[in-house]
């Protein structure tokens, strides 16, 4: 068996128990709803700025902020990161 068969193999055993909720081995991460206004404002950018910067479109930011809309998978962890260590990502961005 190949060592990327097995890594497959390994990933799908480990989703399909976490399904059947046999969590112990899986790591989950959550996070606390953030106040996405509050995060763009730390950055000190307009919408707009914000927006373009990050990737998301300006209606998905407006809705955020009013509470309309949350977001979910990874806009939510970039925004968590960009809440804690908004300098870092705004390097790695300026570096691509």
């Amino acid at each position: 068996m190949s060592e990327a068969f097995k890594s497959i193999k390994q990933g799908l055993t480990e989703a399909i128990e976490f399904a059947q909720g046999q969590t112990s081995g899986a790591v989950v991460h959550e996070f606390a709803p953030l106040d996405i206004k509050a995060v763009r404002a730390k950055v000190g950018m307009t919408q707009a700025e914000f927006a373009t910067t990050f990737g998301i479109s300006l209606g998905t930011l407006r809705h955020w902020e009013r509470g309309d809309r949350k977001p979910q998978g990874p806009a939510l962890v970039l925004l968590n990161v960009v809440a804690k260590e908004p300098e870092a990502v705004l390097r790695a961005l300026n570096s691509a």
